[in-house]
């Protein structure tokens, strides 16, 4: 008896027998946890948006956290599949091996397209070994969360894939240089934001003599909060009127607890705030005046996207594909990573000169109209698709 099982949605649109006639993609990726991060609301949202493109979606992923936001969904995209899997190497994991390929086979999968570790090696040579699907690879990060047995792993299946995309263009050179994956499988397939929305203005609801400092993204080390405090405490005594936050979820505890006793030991409490996750992203972009994000390491920012969109000048830290979104001098400024003297540089150029920050909002706006919509990520992936398909 196979352990797959549809997961109980309440609201799903039961439109799959429209859309029987339609290529089947199987999206799968390794956790839906109790906040859902970047790579998990991107499939939810491709698998939403695949249907307008010619094919079909179900979502597979081996472990739910019993309150993920992705069962309290008000409309799920698609049918979601649990297939409960704690380890790729034992006998339970073999078993698991047969009711995967079952699966593909009773779904009629044509495509398997995979997210992180598990999904890509584990699912992956399932897919290839056991079935007859195309399977892509969906890369989103320089591999930062890597153990040695991954990085090992991912070069002797170096050939397994039949495409891979990458989120930004450094990530296809790893890909490429680091996993030594064939380059002509490896394509550059950026995220796309749909602008319906953007373009309206959002009244500020802070004062209008002050000033705010945002970013956004959930609290982990790599995301460079601390280096963020840090710049802060060198602007205040420049700028009484400035305040500076964060939103986004505590998934690291233990250094959430470190930023706030930085924030209290640089005597910022009056103008740092932790916001937690904001329900109105736009608006809450909509009062800021600067966007800054001090990450460490990133494959492709979304939040960079979102707030150009909100018209916000960008200063990014230059590492991943943040120079792949922002142009220096145009829409922002790049700073070096772990540098607060250079962060606080940045961002005390734009609060002096307000028509600049204005003129460099409005660039990076123009900027994700031309080249990161919504519109133009589901062309080139079903153009892969479609190409995928026909080399059958």
């Amino acid at each position: 008896m196979s352990r797959i099982i549809e997961l109980p949605l309440e609201g799903l649109n039961r439109k799959q027998a429209v859309h029987s006639a339609l290529p089947h993609v199987l999206l799968v990726l390794d956790q839906f946890p109790k906040s859902l991060g970047g790579g998990e609301r991107i499939v939810l949202n491709l698998a939403a948006l695949l249907p307008q493109y010619g094919y079909r979606a179900s979502i597979l992923t081996f472990s739910v956290h019993p309150e993920s936001a992705v069962l309290t969904l008000n409309s799920p995209p698609c049918p979601i599949y649990l297939l409960p899997l704690q380890r790729t190497y034992d006998l339970t994991s073999l078993r698991s091996a047969f009711d995967l390929s079952r699966f593909l086979r009773q779904q009629q999968i044509q495509i398997v397209q995979t997210c992180f570790e598990s999904s890509d090696l584990w699912a992956g040579f399932v897919t290839k070994t056991m079935s007859n699907a195309k399977l892509i690879w969906s890369r989103r990060d320089m591999g930062i969360l890597r153990a040695r047995k991954h990085r090992l792993a991912y070069r002797l299946m170096a050939s397994v894939p039949d495409a891979v995309f990458a989120v930004s263009e450094r990530v296809r050179q790893h890909c490429i240089e680091v996993d030594r994956i064939d380059p002509t499988r490896v394509q550059t397939i950026y995220n796309g934001l749909d602008l319906t929305g953007w373009h309206t203005a959002f009244k500020r609801t802070t004062a209008s003599d002050k000033l705010l400092v945002t970013t956004v993204g959930n609290i982990r080390r790599v995301k460079g909060h601390d280096v963020f405090i840090k710049a802060a405490a060198s602007i205040v005594p420049h700028f009484a009127n400035v305040s500076f936050s964060i939103a986004g979820n505590v998934l690291e505890p233990g250094y959430f607890v470190e930023l706030q006793a930085l924030v209290r030991e640089l005597n910022l409490s009056d103008h740092f705030h932790f916001v937690g996750s904001v329900t109105d992203l736009h608006q809450h972009l909509s009062d800021a005046d600067i966007f800054v994000l001090p990450s460490r390491s990133e494959g492709f920012s979304n939040a960079i996207i979102e707030a150009m969109a909100a018209s916000l000048p960008v200063i990014a830290t230059n590492v991943g594909g943040n120079s792949e979104a922002v142009r220096d001098g145009v829409s922002g400024f790049l700073v070096p990573s772990d540098d607060p003297a250079a962060l606080s540089t940045a961002i005390i150029r734009l609060l002096s000169d307000p028509s600049q920050a204005k003129a460099m909002g409005a660039a990076g706006k123009a900027i994700v109209a031309e080249n990161f919509t919504t519109e133009a990520m589901m062309t080139r992936i079903a153009s892969a698709y479609q190409k995928l398909l026909s080399s059958v």
